[in-house]
């Protein structure tokens, strides 16, 4: 799963800025980073932040968006409230048959850069949570899909993403731990040299047959991690820079 993350302005503008056009990405600070709740030094999906999203639409240049998708056949907000919480993550595996993703997994796909993420570990009746992120610093390219809300009262439009995710690596299989899961999942994190893929269009099935080889594990050795503070509760600290310190559990075994 992927519940919790980390998002800074920086990283949000990684492929923005991969072209050096300094002129875009000052547009893109002052007319989209408003509309979002960036930064995120660390979020929970259920409080559906708004972010940057890069789409097959334009690949680089980013869309504001909120997290939780939003299919177009959502009748109404009381709906739409009820729904959303079930589509922060988008199950890999099955994305092109869920009614909830199908049309998104074939028409809107789109990439959300991300500092890191947190997952919960599990041990003597306890969680601890741990930050996990590129050993290189780099941001994460995760994958997602998008759908348009046109909210049928108002005429308003809500741009809305789900992140797609997968069978979780050695690493995640030690952190994810979660007794109520059948085995540990994780985000579905694109190499530098297959995310164009993932924003390509499908005009056959052999295209969607490369979408579908594009979901696997990220390589654990590609990844870092460590414990951090409470993410629930009265010990939770907020979203602080602060938040992704390295903190030390005397009652933890890992």
């Amino acid at each position: 799963m992927c519940y919790d993350i980390k998002a800074s302005l920086e990283g949000q503008l990684k492929r923005a800025k991969r072209k050096g056009d300094l002129i875009a990405v000052e547009e893109i600070i002052e007319t989209l980073i408003p509309y979002t709740d960036l930064p995120l030094h660390h979020a929970s999906g259920f409080s559906h932040p708004e972010l940057l999203i890069y789409t097959d639409r334009q690949p680089e240049y980013p869309e504001v968006a909120t997290w939780g998708l939003v299919p177009h056949w959502i009748d109404d907000e009381e709906q739409l409230k009820k729904f959303w919480n079930n589509t922060l993550n988008a199950r890999g595996e099955t994305i092109f048959e869920k009614p909830s993703f199908r049309d998104a997994a074939e028409h809107q796909r789109c990439i959300i850069y991300l500092d890191g993420f947190y997952e919960h570990h599990h041990f003597n009746k306890n969680t601890y949570p741990f930050y996990i992120y590129r050993k290189d610093n780099e941001p994460l390219a995760i994958a997602g899909l998008y759908s348009e809300w046109i909210n049928p009262k108002t005429g308003g439009t809500i741009n809305t993403f789900s992140i797609v995710t997968t069978e979780g690596n050695s690493l995640l299989k030690q952190i994810h731990n979660n007794p109520k899961l059948k085995g540990s999942r994780m985000p579905l994190i694109l190499s530098d040299d297959t995310e164009e893929n993932w924003l390509k269009p499908i005009e056959n099935e052999m295209d969607k047959e490369a979408i579908q080889n594009l979901i696997k594990k990220y390589p654990e050795d590609m990844l870092m991690c460590h414990t951090v503070n409470k993410l629930r509760g009265k010990d939770y600290i907020g979203n602080v820079e602060e938040i992704t310190k390295e903190v030390t559990y005397n009652t933890l075994e890992f």
